[in-house]
């Protein structure tokens, strides 16, 4: 190497009489002017990707109004349950949005804290649905979780940090993007105490799961393995700070309307009711439930104390029942429609079948979901016949209807 060549720059080409410092590395030289610039640029790069991230890669533009709004066009009803799921989201969104003050003033200093909400509805009232709407509208990242698989740190199962690697794999391991996003938890009722004490032994699918769900709602850095399941003391872990992930959690929460109706001194059934408690809508017992119910049913002081925002799921009525079949944009009566007419066949339905699935969704208890099955039934010859036939149209029959579904309830009778 001539001299020439050690006197320069290796980036610039500055000579070292026009430089105030020239560093020697291997085989190459950098003067102050480009350590200067280079530290710029990193600074830039770490600062766009640590910071950078909660405003300008997440945009969010929509009122409370604008998201139930969008709820109205895909489920039926639950406006009690929409307006608390909207205000929670845009809360969350505007938390995160908030610049940091420079003013010294100790009224600038108030910090606003995230507020974690839990949906209680019986099965098939929609609270999946919401969720999955909430992810049709929102450009954030959001993963709906089952609580059912999840164990104590040990057992077989899976590790409450896995709720966070579906949200990670949802972002493509953008850590900075997945700290901003929603979880959902679903089924969040299946990991309640098996009893009405504190367990003295192991509950490893119930009360040790929400000590383990304890940090992450609340917010802390957790160690996330990148695939979910069990962790390892060999295997790469991703550090993913909880403080600002907003967390939904739903539970049907089977059999809470009797500890409803024990606290208001009444009955779910009978007429043992007493004069004060004539006002309550014993067809609706959920709309009573606080949290000392969740704590009875067993769910834990702890937990219930980050799951600061309480709502229900109203059950649905008949005339829920019949709307949800043709009313949604995503509604089951459409979506047979649109699966006949990529055959070219018009696929119709007497007004009589739509009320006839309706009476045995209701006679069922299944909610929407007894809906799907219904149909289900009765459409799965038709399914199967009319794509070899060459027909443009079809209509589906009460007394056809009428044949399938008691055949079905036939064989399922015959096969119990």
């Amino acid at each position: 190497m001539t001299k020439q060549n050690i006197s320069r720059c290796s980036f610039c080409g500055r000579p070292k009489s026009e430089t105030e410092l020239l560093i020697e590395g291997q085989d190459a030289y950098i003067c102050n002017f480009c350590i200067d610039q280079a530290h710029q640029i990193v600074e830039s790069e770490i600062g766009s990707k640590t910071s950078g991230s909660n405003v300008s890669n997440i945009e969010f533009n929509y009122k409370p109004s604008d998201i139930k709004n969008f709820l109205d066009q895909y489920v039926i009803g639950q406006d009690n349950a929409k307006k608390s799921l909207s205000v929670a989201v845009y809360n969350h969104y505007k938390r995160l949005n908030q610049k940091p003050s420079k003013s010294k003033s100790k009224n600038d200093d108030v910090e606003i804290e995230k507020s974690n909400i839990i949906m209680v509805g019986q099965t098939g009232t929609g609270k999946t649905l919401l969720a999955k709407t909430i992810a049709r509208l929102l450009n954030v990242p959001f993963t709906i979780v089952d609580a059912t698989v999840l164990t104590e740190a040990g057992y077989v199962g899976e590790d409450v940090e896995s709720l966070l690697s579906r949200l990670l794999q949802a972002c493509d391991f953008d850590v900075a993007l997945a700290e901003r996003g929603i979880v959902f938890i679903d089924e969040i009722d299946k990991i309640a105490r098996k009893g009405d004490n504190p367990s003295i032994t192991r509950d490893v699918s119930g009360e040790g799961v929400q000590q383990g769900l304890l940090k992450i709602l609340e917010g802390s850095i957790v160690n996330v393995p990148p695939n979910g399941g069990r962790k390892h003391p060999e295997q790469k872990m991703i550090s993913v700070n909880t403080k600002d992930i907003l967390f939904i959690c739903g539970g049907a929460f089977d059999g809470i309307e009797k500890k409803i109706a024990h606290r208001l001194n009444t009955e779910v059934v009978g007429f043992n009711s007493i004069r004060e408690t004539g006002a309550v809508d014993r067809d609706n017992l959920l709309q009573y439930i606080t949290p000392t119910d969740l704590k009875s049913f067993g769910l834990i002081p702890e937990i219930i104390g980050r799951l600061p925002i309480l709502t229900f799921l109203d059950p649905l009525d008949r005339t829920a029942l019949r709307n949800i079949l043709t009313e949604p944009k995503n509604a089951i009566i459409r979506q047979y429609k649109k699966l006949f007419k990529m055959d070219n066949v018009d696929l119709e339905f007497e007004d009589g079948v739509l009320e006839y699935i309706v009476d045995k969704a209701v006679e069922f208890k299944l909610g929407a979901r007894g809906l799907r099955s219904i149909c289900e039934a009765v459409m799965l010859d038709v399914m199967y016949d009319l794509p070899s036939q060459n027909v443009d149209s079809y209509t589906v029959t009460l007394d056809y209807a009428k044949e399938k579904i008691e055949k079905a309830e036939f064989l399922r009778h015959a096969q119990a």
